[in-house]
């Protein structure tokens, strides 16, 4: 008896773990967008004064910072609509590994890149997503190999 209470109890509350609050983004959904016109959109706003993306001259551009931010190429995850829609709208959210964080970080500690929420229309911004999304080509985790041990 004890047993199945206990069991139900924790069925109960785990299920109610698993419901999506108010700030879940179950149901939230851009339209798709366009790559072509993402690509106007990233000359545009001059992504590449602070960006660096294969197959795209960047030298026109003056910037500040002393290596600039890789887009696309090979990565051992997969950079998910959601994650690069994250990286434009709130891009303090998750910093670029590999560099300097004085270098691409303000003294409190938020990103340089500038906020684009009040300037990019939403059309804009899922365009842009859809142009960068290729970009990115998955690479399979190499892992390591471990002998078996056999007590």
């Amino acid at each position: 008896m004890i047993r199945q209470s206990l069991i139900i109890i924790l069925s109960t509350t785990l299920f109610n773990a698993c419901t999506p609050g108010p700030d879940s983004p179950r149901g939230f959904s851009l339209p798709e967008g366009s790559a072509e016109r993402g690509e106007q959109v990233f000359i545009k706003y001059q992504c590449l004064a602070c960006h660096k993306l294969d197959g795209y001259d960047d030298s026109q551009y003056d910037s500040s910072l002393e290596r600039k931010v890789r887009l696309g190429g090979n990565t051992d995850r997969v950079k998910t609509y959601a994650e690069l829609l994250t990286s434009v709208i709130n891009p303090s959210h998750k910093i670029a590994r590999g560099y300097r964080k004085d270098s691409i970080l303000d003294e409190s500690g938020q990103s340089l890149m500038r906020n684009y929420n009040d300037v990019m229309t939403v059309s804009e911004l899922v365009d842009l997503v859809a142009f960068l999304q290729p970009k990115y080509e998955l690479q399979p985790f190499k892992r390591t190999p471990y002998p078996t041990y056999l007590p």
